[in-house]
């Protein structure tokens, strides 16, 4: 069977996946889809440190200014977009480059995985919300704790939408998501595939993570949630549950101060990429590029990967 190139860029937030991508499309022809949950909205881009159109140097992006904060985004809608994207890439005779830190989309475009009840059992879903709208995320997400210990430690309990798919699935099959998931993974791609995951020491993913919540609020990352606040988006939606956009709505509602909004987005996020990494450590055939390794020289790992590339036929 003859089966089309794709190549996965991912990693843990903020260690430096976008410039990369960029050198790698240059030297493959190949187009970025975003596996991120947030940049697909727009008006939405400091708190997702969006890549910008000068940052892009040519390269087609996709899947990055797509929707209004007050449409839902999903594992489906990401799907139906990234594979859109993927015949339109391959149509232009390009590569797609998929880089973003959300190994669930990327598992799931990969492996083509089914997701086509997922708007099935509502009156189930609709007590399951009504529930944790009365007893709060936190007290949602400890009921995973014995029904599926997995799905507990790799889902955040602010990813109210994932828990309560994950109490769903079990409550309507009597087994975790997570055995599923892993049965999911055993499936073969239909892709000729490189899987790349950047990594670093974990202190200086940390000190990266720090910094960059340091410059988006610099950057004006209190008057970006002001302005969608404005435009009536409302802490349930999908859009604003993202790292950086919830508290900072909480603070502006008046539920604690700024510098107390500003350290939960950064010990947030280094929780967000300590499970990055578990999540990826779980993935078959990654290909672990430790940044250290090559004295963080993005031009040495680019060599790397595209002598890799090679070996496997992807390109060349």
């Amino acid at each position: 069977m003859n089966r089309k190139p794709i190549v996965i860029l991912t990693g843990p937030t903020a260690v430096g996946k976008s410039d990369l991508s960029i050198k790698l499309c240059k030297a493959i022809n190949g187009a970025v889809i975003s596996a991120d949950s947030m940049q697909v909205y727009r008006g939405m881009d400091i708190g997702s440190a969006k890549i910008m159109p000068q940052e892009m140097k040519g390269i087609p992006h996709y899947l990055i200014d797509c929707l209004d904060p007050k449409e839902p985004f999903s594992i489906v809608e990401f799907q139906k977009m990234a594979k859109a994207a993927m015949e339109e890439i391959y149509s232009a005779g390009q590569i797609p480059v998929v880089v973003g830190g959300t190994g669930f989309y990327i598992q799931a475009l990969l492996y083509d995985i089914d997701f086509s009840d997922e708007n099935e059992h509502s009156a189930l879903r609709e007590r399951l919300e009504q529930e944790a709208d009365e007893i709060g995320a936190h007290a949602m997400h400890e009921k995973l704790k014995t029904i599926d210990p997995v799905s507990y430690e790799t889902i955040h309990e602010n990813n109210i939408k994932r828990v309560i798919r994950a109490i769903e699935y079990y409550e309507i099959n009597h087994s975790p998501i997570s055995r599923h998931n892993a049965e999911q993974r055993q499936k073969e791609s239909a892709y000729d595939f490189a899987y790349f995951v950047l990594n670093d020491d974990r202190a200086t993913i940390y000190s990266r993570i720090d910094q960059r919540v340091d410059v988006m609020v610099q950057n004006g990352l209190l008057e970006e949630v002001t302005r969608l606040r404005d435009a009536g988006c409302t802490r349930d939606l999908v859009s604003m549950q993202g790292l950086g956009y919830k508290e900072i709505l909480d603070y502006l509602n008046g539920e604690y101060s700024l510098e107390h909004a500003i350290y939960l987005i950064k010990r947030d996020s280094r929780h967000f990429a300590k499970r990055q990494i578990t999540w990826f450590k779980r993935e078959k055939e990654v290909i672990w590029m430790d940044k250290r390794e090559y004295n963080h020289d993005d031009d040495r790992m680019l060599d790397e990967m595209i002598k890799i590339l090679k070996e496997k036929n992807i390109y060349g």
